[in-house]
């Protein structure tokens, strides 16, 4: 599984969503991306690339595209 389908999959698990839906989700655009979903998101993440997110990046990962550039500062290459 390549890191983007890793990253999806967490997405579309997370949020019971479509591939589709994902390159404009943003926080809250579904209702189960609230601030427990978005823990949930996050330690989802953590799991599957074996990495600790810092406390600000948590609080910037506010859409699926932003993610994907907060990912590339763990060395998570898309």
């Amino acid at each position: 599984m390549t890191n983007l389908e890793k990253y999806n999959s967490v997405f579309k698990e997370c949020f019971m969503i479509e591939e589709i839906q994902l390159e404009e989700l943003i926080y809250q655009s579904v209702i189960s991306w609230d601030s427990v979903g978005h823990m949930g998101l996050i330690a989802q993440l953590e799991e599957a690339f074996d990495i600790m997110l810092d406390t600000d990046d948590i609080i910037d990962f506010s859409s699926y595209k932003i993610g994907k550039e907060i990912l590339k500062k763990y060395d998570i290459q898309f």
